[in-house]
């Protein structure tokens, strides 16, 4: 046959590779079945492809030996058989490939040794072993590959020295050569050609000096040679490296101060060079690398104080200072880093007081200050940091009371406080912090009752001694019926306050049930004719209009609802923008008119709109302003957001160009602050139920989301059924509502997840949500693949957000509802480290993030 290509790749294929007919494709070249289900072993009639030059049998699930007539097909350039289940050792025959200019044989099981009949594949520019089982020496030979631009050789048993040949390899682009048991020196000519980009290197053998040509290689871009016993100067071993974001020095013999060239690694994102023996102080050019994200210096002997300057490093996500012997306070600025995720300065000599501005890590946790000579109480606003899961005070000088905002940190699961000067009692702060495993008060003033929690529960003794009243079910403390502080006596205040409390939230209810009666009383006065007066609620926030003048305001500026004011229209109303204050805009609905019943649909909307958004006070929610009702007209007035409906930006190719990958995680996570709060964070949860496109809206900059139209939102009744009618806009409607008629959280999820793959894709997903459960549709699909071609390929820390973003996404539209995650749950895990590496991007497809 005349066929030169076949390409089958990323097509779900099951299978052998046996049924084949090898001998009729006498002019085949290019052969592709990757990324497919193929098993079994590799025929040897592919010997007979005696024209091929292509060959990618990669990604699939082969197995077996690698076939000996491989040899036959000296044509060959390209070899991929990486990411199968290949075992034994790499065939002779492949010596005979001499055109080879790629080998892929990683992630695999192949055994044996790197055989030295690879010398002879001298027009190898890519040689990729990594992720096997090989094991002896690196052959000398390997020398003789004076084209080879990629070595991966990493995480096999490959022992012994480097062989001094490899300094021949002066065109080398990348060299992985980690998670071996390799010793001696690096090559020292690694960067001999000035192209060198990648060493990866981390050992526990490896000793010497670092290369003596990466000093001036400046097109060095990732150098990872953390756990050696590498020795050096680190001011002057180190140049300028322009292109350099990640550098990993860490667990070596580095010595003397932080070179200030570092700082002119303006494309530096990861600086990490702990447990050395560096000294002196960070200097303030450090911060000239404006893109760090990540700088870890602890257990060195760094001295001084913090730098001020370090508050300029904008995209700081990690900071570990810890172990060494900085003084003095730690500068405000810190807290001006509302990227930050993970805060270390255990160990140090720091003083003063722990900073409040610290209020605004709101991404924090991780935050350890233990160790140092702190004073003072723990600042309350401690409880902003809405993330926290870990919280290390110990062994400083605190004092007072432990606040009681504390008790707001809902995600918290380590606590330390133990060997401070605090005291009072176990106070109600910890009633509702169910997430607690690890607590340690131990060595304080505290007395009470231990809280009645998990964290508490399993508490040793520990954790607790050296107290000055402690009481609880733990061995060696009293138990608290025997306690000698009148526990009985706190009961009754906690049961007073209680009641007391039960009657003011029930006052309140019967408060705003009578007003939204009296609201409904009048209005069904006025249709039955009545004259009475308009009525209006001023709740308007700036408090310039009465209760007559909102009304006459919004009709005048908008010329009776002109339609040259119109911006939008939906089910239940059309939007009006309009100035109401001088160079102030807002947002007005006007609600469709219904003459044929005294209380439409729509007033049960203006309604539920009204009681759900007074009731939700949270930044990525609309605000309600003010609203206005007669027997004509009603309207409710909101802030107006200059960026727009979601649902427009998407379908525009220029504003969704704008809406860059940063930006869409920031929308995304909006969305799952605003629903974790309506659903978790008020007396009775808010569901509400139409969770879409059309319903978010952005701001100018494109970097906050509101969710808009509560009026088919619900309240959740307690032991109570919920039953509701089918609600919601099709596409985003769960399908078990349909025959469950069931009203819950997981209603929202659902929404959530189509709603996230819709601003990750680019366009509402449609049947593509339901292709999820057909494997051979979906389930290798590559997760690059699907996403919004407009934009370009997500770079650094976002790729890990957006891959991590995807797997809850599609988790949240399982079709098994007790199987989604609640919006608590999807709130932890994008507070989580990223459990997805960069390098993971271009391969990860939507099956793997699935089963994840």
């Amino acid at each position: 046959m005349s066929v030169s290509t076949i390409n089958l790749t990323r097509l779900g294929i099951q299978g052998t590779l046996n049924n084949l007919n090898f001998s009729t494709f006498t002019k085949l070249q290019v052969l592709d079945t990757s990324y497919n289900k193929f098993s079994g072993t590799i025929p040897s009639q592919f010997g007979n492809l005696s024209s091929v030059f292509s060959l990618y049998l990669d990604n699939n699930f082969l197995s077996g030996f690698i076939p000996q007539e491989i040899g036959k097909l000296t044509t060959l350039n390209l070899l991929y058989l990486d990411q199968n289940s290949l075992f034994g050792p790499i065939p002779s025959t492949i010596g005979d490939l001499t055109n080879l200019t790629t080998l892929s044989l990683r992630e695999n099981n192949l055994w044996g040794s790197i055989p030295s009949f690879v010398g002879n594949l001298v027009n190898l520019q890519v040689l990729s072993l990594d992720s096997n089982s090989l094991s002896g020496s690196i052959p000398a030979t390997i020398g003789n590959l004076k084209h080879l631009m990629f070595l991966e050789l990493r995480w096999n048993k490959l022992n012994g020295s480097i062989p001094i040949e490899m300094s021949n390899l002066t065109n080398l682009n990348s060299l992985q050569i980690g998670g071996n048991e390799l010793t001696g020196h690096l090559p020292q000519h690694i960067c001999f050609g000035r192209s060198f980009e990648y060493l990866y290197a981390p050992q526990k053998k490896f000793n010497g000096p670092i290369p003596r040509t990466l000093k001036n290689c400046s097109s060095l871009i990732r150098l990872t040679l953390y756990d050696n016993q590498l020795v050096g100067n680190i001011s002057s071993d180190f140049g300028v490296y322009p292109h350099l974001k990640y550098i990993d020095l860490s667990g070596n013999k580095f010595y003397d101060h932080i070179s200030t060239l570092l700082g002119k690694c303006r494309n530096l994102t990861t600086l990490k060079i702990s447990n050395n023996n560096l000294s002196g102080s960070i200097t303030p050019e450090v911060v000239e690398a404006t893109n760090l994200g990540e700088l870890n210096v602890s257990s060195n002997h760094l001295t001084g104080e913090i730098p001020r300057e370090l508050g300029k490093l904008i995209s700081l996500t990690r900071l570990s200072l810890s172990h060494n012997q900085f003084s003095g306070k730690i500068p405000i600025e810190i807290g001006f880093l509302n990227q930050l995720e993970k805060l270390d300065l255990t160990a140090n000599n720091l003083i003063g007081q722990i900073p409040k501005e610290f209020e605004g890590l709101r991404t924090l946790w991780l935050l350890n200050l233990s160790k140092n000579k702190f004073e003072g109480t723990i600042p309350f606003e401690i409880g902003q940091l809405q993330a926290l899961q870990e919280l290390d005070l110990s062994e400083n000088m605190l004092s007072g009371k432990i606040p009681a905002t504390l008790g707001a940190l809902k995600m918290l699961e380590i606590l330390n406080l133990s060997h401070n000067n605090l005291s009072g009692t176990m106070s109600s702060v910890f009633d509702d912090m169910s997430s607690l495993t690890s607590v340690d008060i131990s060595y304080n003033h505290l007395e009470g009752s231990l809280p009645n929690i998990p964290g508490f529960q399993s508490i040793t003794f520990e954790a607790v001694r050296n107290n000055t009243n402690l009481c609880g079910n733990v061995t060696g403390l009293e138990h608290c019926n025997k306690h000698s502080n009148d526990p009985q006596g706190r009961m009754n205040k906690k049961e007073k306050l209680l009641v007391a409390l039960l009657l003011v939230c029930f006052v309140t209810l019967m408060l705003a049930v009578g007003g939204i009666s009296y609201i409904l009383i009048q209005k069904s006065k006025r249709t039955k004719g009545h004259n009475g007066e308009d009525l209006t609620l001023n709740i308007f926030s700036m408090g310039c209009f009465g209760r007559e003048m909102l009304h006459q305001k919004v009709v005048e500026v908008t010329e009776g609802f002109n339609d040259k004011y119109l911006i939008g229209v939906g089910a239940q109303g059309s939007v009006y923008k309009a100035e109401l204050l001088d160079g102030q805009f807002f947002a007005v609905k006007k609600l469709h008119h219904n003459c044929n019943t005294n209380f439409s649909n729509n007033d049960k909307a203006f309604f539920s709109e009204i009681q759900a958004l007074t009731e939700i006070k949270h930044r990525n929610v609309v605000k309600l302003l003010g609203f206005f009702s007669n027997s004509h007209l009603s309207f409710l007035v909101y802030e107006f957001l200059e960026g727009g409906s979601l649902d427009k930006i998407l379908k525009n190719d220029i504003q969704a160009s704008k809406l860059d990958w940063n930006k869409r995680v920031i929308v995304v996570r909006g969305v799952v602050d605003a629903l974790f709060h309506m659903h978790c964070g008020l007396s009775c949860p808010i569901i509400h139920r139409d969770i879409s496109s059309k319903n978010i809206l952005l701001d100018s900059e494109y970097q906050e989301a509101h969710i808009i139209d509560y009026g088919i939102s619900k309240f959740l009744k307690i032991d109570s059924n919920n039953m509701t009618s089918f609600a919601g806009s099709y596409g985003y409607v769960t399908p078990e509502i349909a025959f469950t008629m069931q009203a819950n959280e997981k209603c929202d999820v659902y929404s959530f997840g189509v709603l996230t793959l819709e601003i990750l894709m680019g366009r509402h997903p449609g049947e593509f949500i339901y292709s999820l459960t057909e494997i051979q549709t979906s389930y290798d699909l590559s997760l690059k693949d699907v996403l919004d071609k407009r934009l370009p390929r997500p770079t650094n820390q976002v790729v890990k957000e957006v891959m991590l973003i995807v797997k809850i996404a599609l988790a949240c539209l399982s079709e098994n509802l007790q199987c989604r995650p609640t919006m608590e749950q999807v709130s932890l895990k994008l507070s989580r480290p990223k459990p997805y590496s960069v390098n993971q991007f271009d391969n990860i497809t939507l099956g793997q993030l699935m089963e994840a």
